[in-house]
């Protein structure tokens, strides 16, 4: 065996078989060996690092988030790519897959591609791929989107909150599903019903229950329905995001019994919050579709324990603090969007150890189920061949949730002041120490770097 550039001992393992006492080497950014500890002196000699993790420390492989708003360019106080990127590797993540909004331009032609890999280039502390968008008009423009990379496309069949990226009528949507079916794309929906939410109450004022009643759990069951029945038309790959409703769930395990291409996502912060628990005023926690009861959170839980959905990713949406209408605590004019990228790890495995779950099961959820959705087969898992994206993660250790102290741009997240269980204590990308001084992070495309 050659002489390895890195090699970690740990006690604590996280591989695709379960949890064991392992030895971790590294050639080349990439797993050479998974051996047993007794290999540990032999892997270790003439390596140029070698790491053993304490006791309480267990070896992930990095995230897979493929949910994140970076927002650059156009909205970079918002966030950007220098900030997200560092927030994603304090939380283990190593990898994420950028929105096509909200940054200007949208991500929703080729030209528009390449200004965000511009803006991106060099300024990325993990690896960053992109999603490009479906609109109306633009349905000409995905085959060229998909030959350029990106990982799938992105719609909404509501408003989406900045005007440059209006929603996609079932007609139009109907129109993408065909293309996006011709070449075995993705095409992943923010799947809330228009005419319901405009049925409900408006929001305003500083009540969370009135936020909520605007945005009922319908809007979501109505429309993940119609998108089920566009995926059985055309017989496309659809992705449900960040899915609040538990009422969908049912349709959802419909579908895929059916054998309907069909996957779904939750986020964080519908695991880790719920309804009962937001006070009135408190803007951070807004965000569409919203999070609901304890009922419904304890549902989406057994949704994710059986399968149902496949995974949880971030949706970090951020902005900047006058946006969340702080001062007045107005539910109706602030953004909706919860900042929680650096966090996810920690929220997810808080309660997951809570109810009965294991790491196996977070790095299922939050690392190999979004790689493999995407196509990142060497993302995800601790496995010989796999790319060396590696977290520590001091399970047992609690900390209290400072927001200032967070590597977003903003210090605005409903996480602040919260006690969470599991801190990131190291992170490498490809076999490099991630530092936040030394930006290394490749900018992927589908298939391929």
């Amino acid at each position: 065996m050659s002489t390895m550039d890195l090699v970690i001992h740990a006690e604590r393992v996280v591989t695709p078989d379960g949890i064991a006492d392992r030895v971790i080497g590294v050639r080349g950014g990439r797993i050479a060996a998974v051996e047993p500890a007794h290999g540990f002196s032999s892997m270790s000699a003439g390596a140029s690092d070698v790491v053993r993790l304490g006791e309480d420390e267990v070896l992930l492989p990095g995230l897979v988030d493929t949910h994140v708003h970076v927002n650059e360019p156009g909205r970079t106080e918002w966030e950007g790519f220098d900030t997200a990127t560092r927030a994603a590797a304090a939380g283990g993540v190593t990898t994420i897959i950028d929105m096509p909004l909200n940054s200007l331009p949208p991500t929703v032609d080729v030209p528009s591609l390449a200004v965000k890999r511009a803006a991106a280039e060099g300024r990325v502390h993990v690896d960053v791929g992109f999603w490009g968008g479906a609109v109306p008009g633009n349905v000409a423009e995905l085959p060229r989107l998909h030959s350029a990379g990106v990982f799938g496309f992105k719609c909404f069949l509501l408003d989406s909150g900045v005007p440059e990226f209006p929603p996609l009528t079932h007609f139009e949507l109907a129109d993408a599903l065909r293309v996006v079916r011709e070449r075995d794309a993705l095409m992943i929906v923010h799947a809330e019903d228009a005419e319901t939410i405009d049925a409900a109450p408006p929001s305003c004022g500083r009540r969370y229950r009135d936020f909520l009643a605007s945005r009922p759990a319908r809007a979501e069951n109505v429309a993940i329905a119609a998108v089920i029945e566009l995926a059985r038309r055309t017989g496309a790959r659809v992705h449900v995001l960040h899915l609040s409703s538990a009422g969908a769930l049912p349709l959802i395990a419909d579908a895929k019994a059916e054998g309907l291409a069909i996957t779904a996502e939750t986020c964080p912060h519908y695991l880790a919050f719920h309804a009962e628990a937001i006070p009135d005023g408190a803007t951070p926690f807004k965000c569409c579709p919203p999070i609901r009861e304890d009922a419904n959170r304890d549902a989406l839980w057994r949704g994710l324990a059986d399968g149902t959905i496949d995974y949880v990713v971030s949706d970090h949406s951020p902005c900047v603090a006058d946006l969340k209408h702080l001062e007045t605590g107005d539910f109706g004019g602030a953004w909706g969007g919860v900042a929680g990228l650096q966090l996810g790890l920690p929220a997810v495995w808080t309660e997951a150890s809570r109810r009965g779950h294991g790491l196996t099961d977070v790095v299922r959820w939050m690392a190999r189920g979004p790689a493999d959705l995407v196509g990142l087969t060497s993302k995800g898992r601790i496995a010989v061949g796999a790319d060396a994206d590696l977290c520590v993660f001091a399970f047992q250790e609690s900390f209290t949730v400072d927001a200032r102290q967070l590597a977003h741009r903003n210090p605005v997240t409903p996480y602040h002041g919260c006690g969470l269980t599991g801190t990131v204590r190291a992170t490498w990308l490809r076999g490099r120490r991630v530092t936040g001084e030394d930006p290394h992070g490749t900018l992927l495309t589908r298939g391929g770097p």
